[in-house]
């Protein structure tokens, strides 16, 4: 299969994503769009995932590459591509279908537990992982959930962890692609948003559970695994 990445800033989100699927055969290529390239053409590819980032969707005004990135990520999903959002990607997805994007009434940043709904436990995607895993967050901003959509996972802070639309198009509110340097990086770059705060676990905390790494990196292949399985003959995939 032919992956593209969307890419939003400089952290190295991306790395176990790409080293993931150059393992299983596919190929990988990204824009980064805080840099202004540009995006590629619907026939490059057949699955899109969209990253992380530091900005919010109602900010075309100071990215205004914003403008263009959300006709082609709703474009992609009405030519049938396979989409799939990571937290701010997923903001992005579910205000492509016509879902609220707003700031929550809490900010989510640590180590976390979510929950998989009963839709969760049935889907093609989710199915397979555990009623309650750990995740990563780092989140104020949230969604309401798209019409037509499955909401996956849940937690307290934010009911709308993950969401499955017409099966190929997925958005999860977490992280599982982290690396230790990212986390590192995030409490270093914009540790003051690190505050005292119901989800908001302290800096010493965030660090010390790096144990948690290899668990959300073993979810992370499961999740794009299990995404291969269930879409990936429609191209081909092996």
């Amino acid at each position: 299969m032919r992956i593209h990445l969307l890419r939003h800033g400089t952290l190295n989100d991306h790395v176990t994503i790409g080293e993931w699927a150059e393992k299983m055969g596919h190929s990988v290529s990204k824009t980064v769009l805080i840099n202004n390239e540009n995006l590629p053409r619907m026939n490059d590819f057949d699955w899109l995932i969209i990253m992380g980032g530091i900005m919010d969707t109602h900010e075309e005004d100071k990215y205004p590459w914003l403008v263009e990135e959300k006709k082609f990520i709703k474009d992609a999903i009405n030519q049938r591509k396979i989409v799939l959002g990571i937290c701010f990607g997923a903001q992005l997805i579910a205000g492509a279908l016509g879902a609220e994007v707003y700031k929550n009434e809490y900010k989510e940043i640590g180590w976390h537990k979510v929950n998989l709904t009963e839709d969760g436990k049935k889907s093609q995607v989710f199915g397979s992982f555990p009623g309650r895993f750990p995740v990563f967050q780092w989140h104020d901003y949230i969604f309401d959930l798209p019409s037509g959509a499955l909401r996956t996972a849940e937690n307290e802070a934010c009911a709308n962890q993950a969401f499955v639309y017409k099966e190929s198009v997925i958005g999860v509110q977490f992280h599982l692609e982290f690396t230790e340097e990212c986390i590192r990086t995030l409490v270093r770059e914009y540790g003051d948003k690190i505050t005292e705060g119901k989800y908001i676990q302290p800096k010493e905390e965030i660090l010390t559970e790096r144990r948690l790494i290899g668990e959300i990196d073993e979810l992370k292949n499961l999740l794009l695994k299990n995404i291969e399985k269930a879409f990936g003959d429609e191209y081909d995939c092996k």
